[in-house]
C-alpha cells in the first residue's frame, strides 16, 4: 500500500483566512488604543459606549447594546463604571420604569470631544482608503449576522454547488431530522 507524500492541510494557511485577518486586526486595534485609553482611565468598550451615546441622547440600554453588539449582562457593569466615573447618567424612564435611559454628562461629552482615536489615523496607514475599508468590514459583519446563526444552516464547502434542497434532504436523512425549516434561495457564491 502506498501512502501519499502530500503534506496534511496543504494549502490551508492561517494567513489566507479572512476571519483571522479581521480577528488579528481587532487585536492590533486593542493594543493601539490601550495606552491612549489608559491615559484617560477608560477601556475600549467604555469608550465606544460613550461614542455611541454621543450620537443620540437618552438611549435605552437595550438599544445601546444592539449598537455595540453586547448583551445587557455584559453592558450593565460597563455602564455602572461609567456612571461612577461621572461620564454618564442612568435614569429610569418615567413612562416605563423597566427601561433605563442613558445620557452623557458634561464630563463625558468633554472626554468624547477629545477625539481619542484621531491619533491612530496615521498609524492605520490606509489614507483615503480608510472609509472604503470601514464600509467593507461593516458590510462583512452585517452579511455574517444576516446569513448565520441558530436559525440558519451554513452549507459545508463541499456542498455549495449542490442545490439547497438536496443538501437539506441529505442532512435530514443523515441526522434523523423530520423537518428542516424552509429557506429563501441564496446564491452559491464563495468568498
Amino acid at each position: 500500500m502506498t501512502r501519499s507524500t502530500k503534506a496534511p492541510g496543504k494549502g490551508r494557511k492561517l494567513s489566507n483566512f479572512l476571519c483571522f485577518a479581521v480577528y488579528s486586526a481587532n487585536l492590533a486595534f486593542g493594543r493601539a488604543y490601550k495606552p491612549i485609553l489608559d491615559a484617560v482611565g477608560l477601556t475600549y468598550t467604555q469608550y465606544i459606549a460613550m461614542v455611541a451615546l454621543s450620537e443620540e441622547d437618552k438611549q435605552i440600554v437595550s438599544v445601546l447594546g444592539e449598537k455595540l453588539f453586547l448583551e445587557s449582562n455584559t453592558l450593565t457593569p460597563i455602564l455602572k463604571k461609567l456612571e461612577q466615573l461621572g461620564y454618564i447618567r442612568r435614569q429610569r424612564d418615567p413612562a416605563d420604569e423597566r427601561q433605563v435611559r442613558l445620557s452623557l454628562t458634561q464630563a463625558g461629552r468633554r472626554q468624547i470631544e477629545k477625539d481619542l482615536g484621531e491619533s491612530l489615523i496615521d498609524a492605520i496607514g490606509l489614507g483615503e482608503e480608510l472609509p472604503v475599508v470601514q464600509q467593507t468590514v461593516s458590510r462583512l459583519r452585517d452579511n455574517l449576522l444576516r446569513n448565520t446563526g441558530p436559525e440558519r444552516m451554513i452549507r459545508p464547502l463541499a456542498n455549495r454547488n449542490k442545490p439547497r434542497e438536496e443538501n437539506e434532504l441529505a442532512k435530514m436523512s443523515s441526522h434523523g431530522h423530520e423537518h428542516v425549516g424552509s429557506r429563501t434561495s441564496r446564491s452559491s457564491s464563495s468568498q
